[in-house]
């Protein structure tokens, strides 16, 4: 009797299809993906984070601040000031989320400077407030 032969080597799996129909297909391992240097400011991180916990509240995934704060293991209050950037006109969160990325040092904009903004109603005010902090934070 012959000894079996044993093929050993790497295998790269990736799903295709649609649905639940998902079929698994052998392929080319995925490419690296190269990385930006630097890394993404906290404020932007945070003004995601709020968008992803106003999804949450809306689909009823969770039912409240205090459940979002014990999930995170964080306080209400910190909870509160993540949520509050919400508040910030639509124009100035897209800014937020786009902020380009620290390459050293520390953030130019902070959540506590945010926070007086995000508190005003008007957003024509908000505007004026956001750029007089632009200009601040880039002397």
């Amino acid at each position: 009797m012959t000894k079996p032969l044993i093929y050993e080597c790497h295998v790269h799996f990736r799903r295709c299809g649609r649905g639940n129909g998902k079929k698994m297909r052998a392929g080319e391992p995925p490419a690296p993906v190269a990385r930006e240097p630097g890394r993404v400011p906290r404020v932007a991180r945070l003004m995601a984070l709020a968008i992803r916990f106003e999804e949450y509240l809306r689909a009823g995934q969770v039912a409240d601040y205090s459940e979002l704060a014990e999930l995170g293991q964080v306080t209400r209050p910190r909870i509160s000031q993540i949520m509050n950037l919400l508040n910030l006109a639509p124009d100035i969160q897209e800014e937020l989320l786009f902020l380009p990325r620290t390459e050293h040092g520390r953030d130019p904009i902070h959540l506590r400077q945010l926070q007086p903004i995000a508190a005003t109603l008007d957003w024509r005010k908000q505007r004026q407030m956001w750029r007089e902090l632009q200009k601040a934070s880039c002397e």
